[in-house]
């Protein structure tokens, strides 16, 4: 199901480990309809891998600090530090595939 973040919860929530931050928003159609895929990623990585929920339109902050300025965005961390971003509407499959990367990567498992 994934962690809501706010403000203040969101430091800690990315601090460690892998963690795949889904920016969203409640009018955000392609958002609502990634979101069960992306919460599926969680169960299959159970334990390798945390969610974290950001409604961009409650945590306008959040969104700033990260400069993420489209819906929907997923941003990927290891263990506090940025190392993939996906925005433009991707797809279930390249959340996967980033996810992948991120998990199974290594320490160079950003793609850019």
């Amino acid at each position: 199901m994934g962690v809501e973040a706010t403000v203040e919860t969101f430091p800690g929530l990315v601090a460690s480990g892998n963690v795949l931050v889904d920016f969203w928003g409640p009018r955000c159609m392609p958002c609502l309809a990634l979101m069960p895929a992306v919460e599926k990623l969680e169960e299959e990585y159970e334990g390798g891998l945390t969610l974290v929920k950001v409604n961009a339109a409650e945590n306008r902050q959040i969104a700033r600090d990260l400069k993420v300025i489209a819906m929907p965005t997923f941003v990927l961390f290891r263990d506090g530090a940025e190392v993939e971003r996906l925005s433009g509407n991707p797809s279930a499959a390249d959340i996967r595939a980033a996810v992948s990367r991120l998990v199974e990567g290594g320490e160079d498992g950003s793609a850019g």
